[in-house]
């Protein structure tokens, strides 16, 4: 288990072990996109909307190093009959290539983010497989020899991915040229990635006016697609959190009833709903969670 190649499940281990709505059924659309052109997917929503819990709980899923079976049991994605072969097909036999962006921009300095992103996946791709021939000077060329070495391709999740574009504005353009290595080049991207995953506050980055990483198909919180019941809490998990933790629905709507959708009928802010159950009170709680430009 390494840092950023196959983080193994305690993430989603902790949040499991929490007040949890379940959300696997994401996982199913996300398995419909292996192997196919629409493997890379981006998925943007505002601050306190459940991405990093959805990427954990991917990370959880598709790593091969760990078993999430318990993890799973009796959730949407186990239970679904008309699924459960597909499940239980993709789950945890992958390399998983995991990045919080904004764990990494804490951990090293703006100028060296890239090479010290390359330098540690390549070294964690050594030491998970030391008969691999390494490129010391591209990741690219690494993860397609791993790739043939393994067998089996990566799936990728990219976590607060816009973050160095809204914090390191000077660092904008090289951030963009590594993304674009690694997601569009066709002809590496199909040899390395079975899947791609990236979420942030922020769309898909236009680069002049030209998409930098123009593959990705992107879900937005204007246009969510299929990924709608997913993208915050739906009017019946909130009815059953205050039927469970004896909450006032009516009071619950009338705060945080804030969004829809043509599938969806009200969708509300997840954080703002998990801190009223905790803390049984109704308030503004997404409003003081960051800085009003953030």
């Amino acid at each position: 288990m390494g840092t950023y190649l196959n983080p193994g499940n305690s993430g989603f281990e902790k949040i499991r072990n929490s007040i949890y709505v379940d959300k696997t059924g994401l996982i199913r659309l996300i398995n419909q996109t292996i192997g196919t052109i629409q493997k890379l997917t981006c998925i943007s929503r505002p601050r306190r909307f459940g991405k990093s819990f959805a990427a954990q709980m991917l990370c959880a899923y598709y790593d091969k190093t760990c078993d999430s079976a318990a993890l799973f049991d009796g959730l949407e994605i186990a239970a679904d009959s008309a699924y459960c072969d597909t499940y239980k097909k993709h789950r945890n036999q992958y390399d998983v290539i995991y990045l919080d962006m904004t764990n990494i921009m804490g951990e090293t300095e703006k100028d060296n983010m890239i090479s010290y992103i390359r330098r540690k996946l390549i070294e964690e791709l050594v030491s998970a497989y030391p008969a691999l021939q390494a490129d010391k000077e591209s990741l690219s060329t690494t993860l397609v020899r791993a790739a043939e070495l393994v067998g089996n391709k990566f799936i990728m999740i990219v976590d607060e991915w816009d973050a160095p574009i809204r914090e390191m504005p000077e660092i904008q353009r090289e951030y963009l040229t590594f993304l674009r290595s690694l997601f569009k080049s066709s002809g590496t991207t199909d040899r390395i990635f079975a899947a791609v995953y990236i979420t942030g506050i922020l769309p898909v980055k236009k680069d002049g006016s030209e998409s930098a990483i123009s593959d990705f198909w992107e879900y937005s919180m204007l246009d969510p697609g299929e990924f709608q019941p997913y993208v915050g809490f739906t009017e019946e998990d909130v009815k059953k959190l205050c039927v469970e933790y004896q909450l006032n629905f009516e009071e619950a709507k009338r705060w945080y009833d804030g969004y829809s959708f043509d599938d969806v009928a009200s969708v509300y802010n997840p954080y703002s709903i998990m801190k009223a159950v905790i803390l049984k009170k109704f308030k503004s709680y997404w409003r003081m969670s960051s800085a009003a430009d953030a």
